[in-house]
């Protein structure tokens, strides 16, 4: 390997650190993907029928704790 080889090869190697990717390899794609989905599910609303289940069952562990 030329010393300019080794170079270029420690610098690309300090950018992929940097950025992070290195970490998840090459599966960074993967994983870039993964938590789009996952900050677009987690940023929608709890749909009502779910709200109203929790809330539900908020109250009725409510009631059997002061029992």
């Amino acid at each position: 390997m030329t010393s300019g080889t080794k170079t270029a090869r420690m610098k690309h190697n300090a950018a992929r650190r940097a950025s992070g990717s290195e970490i998840l390899g090459p599966n960074s794609e993967i994983g870039r993907k993964l938590r789009q989905y996952y900050d677009e599910i987690a940023a929608d609303e709890v749909p009502d029928r779910f709200a109203q289940l929790l809330s539900r069952l908020e109250h009725a562990e409510n009631t059997t704790d002061k029992e």
